[in-house]
């Protein structure tokens, strides 16, 4: 599957937004938006009045770069939201939220969700005691979320294990440190999500 491989920095100052796409580093001085905080590009500079449409458009784009998410597979999600009882925006990010790259970002085992994805690829991580190696993997309330037995040898998880993380774990996850597991206690509702976007405008777009 196609997938964006050019300089994710660039992603947040088209957003004029931190993404937290690089985890760590955009907490400090070396963050390109830090340094550079206008548009990438010839005209990045230039002011820019948003239509309608722009505004959804660019709320619609920063969601999915949050989430590290293609076109289809969003468009994919949507459907689904609209499907279920509540308000369609808010089901859609707790779609995304249950995807198991995310649920493994929340729990502080990886410093963005890119490198989720990559611990999830590597088969790091068990789902109900199955390996799961698929970051789009939904995980449902109920369902437990653990480190392999062969990961936990790791050096990283070792260290996650021994010192701790200072990462504050989401009210819909539950984690047991000594276990190296996590059960989903609930979807995530809206309040849950920290993110700062604006769903509404997602739906207006898609619902045109």
């Amino acid at each position: 599957m196609a997938r964006y491989t050019g300089a994710v920095c660039r992603l947040c100052r088209r957003e004029g937004k931190k993404l937290f796409l690089k985890g760590d580093r955009c907490y400090t001085g070396k963050c390109a938006l830090s340094r550079r905080a206008y548009a990438p590009g010839q005209h990045g500079q230039g002011r820019k009045k948003l239509s309608e449409y722009g505004m959804q458009l660019r709320a619609k784009q920063m969601t999915r770069r949050y989430y590290g998410v293609l076109e289809g597979q969003f468009r994919h999600y949507y459907e689904l939201a609209e499907k279920k009882p509540g308000k369609t925006g808010e089901e859609l990010l707790s779609i995304l939220e249950s995807r198991l790259d995310n649920v493994v970002y929340r729990l502080g085992f990886a410093s963005s969700r890119a490198e989720a994805r990559q611990l999830v690829v590597h088969g790091h991580f068990t789902v109900n005691g199955k390996r799961v190696d698929i970051p789009s993997f939904l995980v449902k309330p109920g369902d437990v979320v653990a480190i392999s037995e062969k990961a936990k040898k790791n050096a990283k998880f070792k260290s996650l294990l021994e010192n701790g993380n200072s990462k504050t774990i989401v009210k819909w996850l539950e984690l047991n440190r000594e276990l190296c597991e996590a059960k989903v206690l609930d979807k995530a509702k809206r309040e849950d999500i920290d993110l700062e976007v604006e769903e509404t405008l997602i739906v207006e777009l898609y619902s045109k």
